[in-house]
């Protein structure tokens, strides 16, 4: 049985049309089976989303990551909230990464790029102003980790690290991780045993 996290989910696909809306934003996503929550755009991807736009309110162009993306709810929605900036999204699923084009095009978004990486080894090193995910939990703590390992190379000076975890799937396990590697680490937001968890590049 394949996985979310696999590159090439053997799950039969059945495509289905969801909408989200956020910031006033609105999205027409389609999902399938053999992606991440491919019934709703999950509580801690939204999360996730909202705490990042009240941290970061429009201004100069940015450079984030959203690695993980799948079918693209997180990315999609940070691109089409602020135009200028430009997005890019990693995901090793070649299912979710047809669906996130699919996504794009369909709602007008062209401020993304939209590639195959696992992890962030596609992203050069200090380009991205802000990194986001919502880790694959279920691919281990070691596929995790080594994204929290990777970010902080990845990320300009000053630049910030946001992930959303679950205190009971690996929380303080993660920010104790990021602690290490940043020399800093906190939870900004919880919310229903989510964790948004930041650490900046010092």
């Amino acid at each position: 049985m394949s996985h979310y996290y696999d590159a090439h989910p053997d799950a039969l696909s059945d495509e289905k049309e969801i909408v989200y809306e956020c910031y006033q934003q609105r999205l027409t996503l389609t999902t399938d089976a053999g992606v991440f929550s491919k019934d709703q755009v999950d509580f801690g991807s939204d999360l996730l989303i909202r705490t990042f736009l009240n941290e970061n309110p429009s201004g100069q162009p940015k450079y984030i990551a959203d690695v993980g993306c799948g079918y693209g709810p997180i990315g999609l929605m940070l691109a089409k909230v602020a135009p200028h900036d430009q997005l890019t999204m990693l995901d090793v699923n070649h299912r979710a990464l047809d669906l996130a084009r699919k996504n794009a095009k369909r709602n007008q978004i062209d401020n993304v790029t939209i590639q195959e990486s696992d992890g962030l080894a596609e992203v050069n090193d200090a380009s991205q102003h802000y990194i986001l995910t919502n880790p694959p939990i279920r691919a281990g703590k070691q596929v995790v980790h080594g994204i929290l390992e990777d970010a902080y190379d990845k990320l300009i000076q000053d630049g910030a690290l946001y992930v959303v975890i679950q205190k009971k799937q690996g929380m303080p396990s993660a920010k104790k991780k990021m602690m290490t590697i940043f020399g800093n680490a906190s939870s900004i937001k919880n919310s229903k045993g989510y964790h948004i968890l930041k650490s900046i590049k010092c």
